[in-house]
């Protein structure tokens, strides 16, 4: 199994979770946005070759709500892959709303 390190990087106006593993040379990312404390919004995930399938993208999805549960804001997915997995995980709906098509 591929060892997977995932860190969040940020900036006054958003950032992005970055999961790397050992031996790929890109990073996979979800990058979003802070418009205000209380929220997060997921723009787009990325997650390159040597990762699909390693389920690299839920992963990250999975630390994106941990983090907004434990500070207290809610995930606003726009992208697609997010808003995807969020209709699959109900269980997510306390922190994390689809955005309208």
């Amino acid at each position: 199994m591929m060892s997977i390190e995932i860190s969040v990087e940020q900036t006054a106006a958003g950032g992005r979770y970055v999961a790397r593993a050992e031996g790929v040379a890109e990073a996979a990312e979800i990058v979003f946005l802070r418009p205000d404390p209380g929220r997060l919004v997921a723009e787009h995930t990325f997650v390159p070759d040597g990762m699909r399938g390693t389920g690299v993208g839920l992963r990250l999805i999975e630390r994106m709500v941990d983090d907004a549960r434990r500070g207290g804001y809610r995930v606003l997915a726009v992208c697609r892959y997010v808003r995807g997995q969020a209709a699959r995980h109900a269980e997510w709906a306390d922190v994390l709303d689809i955005a309208p098509d």
